[in-house]
């Protein structure tokens, strides 16, 4: 006996199948009692019996009670199940309960049943183990020891199985939405049906405006949404699975014939019911979404070509056409393609630290003096050390670009420490910052902290924007918090001054205490008369508003000349310096005035 249940408790602890545990201990049972036909049943969500093992029955036989609902009645083990009692059947044949299953049971030469609930830790029948016999009777003691062990056995590994599929459905359960999550969603990717073109699709939605919900109404505000929006797909994609598979976004599995006929149709019928409006405590929201379509195809090798498609389809359509739709077609492909990657790179880069902070030098022109800093984006590539130019691509993402700029500002903030510990006099230290990173959620109180933490001054910070920053600023955020800002010391340089539309007006309304003329003006200066009459026009306003002015672009000692004469006193560009590393600016701060040196090897293009 102990032999038998050694090996059942054996096979539950190695995780084996619980259909194959049972059917051992099943056959175990029938060999220490001859003549006994052994079957174990359980009871699903729905209180239907569900045959689990019964090696000596007939397929047919467990087949038949297959989704049988339990209750009062239902033979032996749908009454055991339902009343949590132990059944005798002596006498299949007068047996009322067994009135519907005589004709089933008795030609195969079964003639009593006797069946045990098994009871999980609530106290509530989770299945039956059941004894049939070819003689009218009832279990002997014999039987009774067995039975009593081998419902222990069942109830142990039933609450085995019970807990396993609970962590499953855990780990493959969004925890907020209660959809299929990401997990669930590779694991349907990698078994969905790849044997005839066309019989199924994939749809990628984001939510538009998502993380402006998150900003304005709060995190629950957000999960609200996100809940109801799961719920209305859930509904309206049925029978087809919605998959939430991250912050707000969603993933259908389109496989249901009808669907597949309408594709089209069924994607503006999602998009359609998205639109309508959600009402949480004290607020209407009108959520939308953009979605990338892919069916898969003949040339598709594998389901992840299906969903790279649907990525290029999704990115496409934010692009282009969003708050719609966008199927994928083989054009789409390149640009994507180069976008995908340059995101992926990047964030590869983020991840392993291989972001570097370089520096080029600001300069007196008339004294070479360096006057200040601007901090440069460089990230390394194997050998090769690139500019940000070559992940422009990546930039237009609006997570990627803030994690990059997050990551300099913490940068630049150590070594503004390192140099200040060695007493190496750099003045300020400018920082490119972009509309998005100004409009990021917490990015002012990042910033002041990131340096504070350091024990660098902020009046030694300079935040280098562009003019669409101010034009993306309709109602005025941006320029409060950078009014706050600047009231702490932190000063602001107005970057790429004169490519924009109203550089000039800018100046009347923004907060400014720096403007860059570009470079673009500073490369024709020394042929093009044109150019010299507007800087020195910007110049001469600059110096009455009080804005200091630096000429970008430097490269050749008459450019330098020039903007001298118009009254333009700092400069920076190759002429000097190009972007240095910390180590190399440390010993070029050190060493005195600059003179010209020789041209930069950054790569520009990846």
């Amino acid at each position: 006996m102990r032999d038998f249940q050694s090996t059942i408790l054996e096979m539950i602890a190695r995780g084996a199948p619980l259909a194959a545990t049972i059917d051992r201990l099943c056959r175990e049972v029938e060999r220490r009692a001859p003549g006994v036909v052994c079957s174990v049943v359980t009871v699903d969500a729905m209180r239907r019996l569900r045959p689990l093992a019964a090696p000596s029955l007939p397929p047919a036989m467990r087949a038949a009670f297959d989704g049988i609902d339990i209750g009062p009645g239902v033979g032996a083990c749908g009454t055991a199940t339902a009343l949590g009692i132990e059944v005798v059947s002596a006498d299949i044949a007068t047996d009322p309960a067994w009135a519907p299953y005589r004709d089933l049971v008795l030609p195969l030469g079964i003639k009593a049943c006797w069946s045990r609930p098994i009871m999980a830790g609530n106290d509530q029948p989770v299945g039956a183990f059941a004894f049939y016999y070819h003689e009218a009777r009832g279990p002997s003691a014999l039987e009774r020891v067995l039975v009593d062990r081998s419902i222990a056995l069942c109830a142990i590994a039933l609450d085995r199985q019970r807990r396993v599929e609970e962590r499953d459905r855990r780990a493959n359960t969004d925890g907020l939405t209660g959809l299929p999550n990401r997990s669930a969603f590779n694991t349907a990717m990698a078994t969905v049906d790849c044997s005839q073109p066309g019989n199924w699709a994939l749809f990628l939605i984001d939510l538009d405006g998502f993380k402006a919900v998150n900003d304005t109404y709060g995190h629950h505000a957000g999960d609200r949404l996100l809940v109801q929006v799961g719920q209305r797909l859930a509904q309206m994609a049925a029978p087809d699975t919605v998959f939430r598979i991250g912050g707000d976004e969603f993933a259908v599995l389109v496989q249901d014939d009808e669907h597949l006929r309408t594709l089209d149709a069924l994607a503006e019928r999602l998009l359609d019911g998205l639109k309508v409006p959600i009402t949480i405590p004290g607020h209407v929201l009108r959520p939308a979404g953009t979605m990338g379509i892919a069916i898969f195809n003949a040339g598709d090798v594998t389901p992840e070509r299906v969903q790279q498609n649907a990525d290029f389809a999704l990115y496409h359509a934010k692009d282009v056409a969003r708050g719609g739709s966008i199927r994928f077609w083989p054009g789409i492909g390149t640009r994507m393609t180069r976008r995908i990657t340059a995101v992926r790179e990047l964030d590869a880069a983020l991840r392993e630290g291989r972001l570097v902070a370089h520096y080029q030098p600001v300069v007196d022109l008339a004294t070479g003096t360096v006057s200040g800093l601007e901090a440069l984006c460089r990230i390394r590539m194997g050998q090769r050390l690139l500019s940000a130019m070559a992940f422009h691509d990546a930039t237009s993402d609006p997570q990627t670009a803030n994690t990059l700029t997050r990551e300099m500002i913490r940068q630049v903030a150590r070594d503004a420490r390192t140099w200040l510990d060695l007493n190496v006099p750099f003045a300020r230290v400018g920082i490119n910052v972009s509309s998005t990173d100004l409009h990021s959620a917490g990015f002012f109180d990042a910033t002041a902290t990131a340096f504070e933490e350091h024990g660098v001054p902020l009046d030694m910070i300079i935040l280098e924007v562009t003019e669409a920053v101010y034009m993306d600023d309709d109602g005025g955020v941006i320029r409060r918090s950078v009014a706050a800002l600047r009231e702490r010391g932190l000063k602001v340089a107005l970057d790429d001054f004169g490519t924009g539309f109203a550089s000039l007006t800018h100046l009347m309304t923004v907060p400014v205490d720096y403007i860059k003329i570009d470079k673009s003006f500073v490369d024709r200066i020394a042929t093009h008369r044109p150019s010299q009459i507007i800087v020195e026009g910007v110049i001469d306003i600059a110096t009455k508003l009080g804005i200091q002015v630096v000429a970008e672009g430097i490269e050749a000692a008459d450019q330098a000349q020039i903007l001298q004469s118009l009254g333009c006193v700092l400069g920076q560009g190759y002429l000097y310096s190009h972007a240095v590393d910390c180590d190399a600016m440390t010993a070029l701060l050190r060493g005195g005035p600059l003179r010209t040196l020789p041209a930069p090897r950054v790569q520009q293009q990846a």
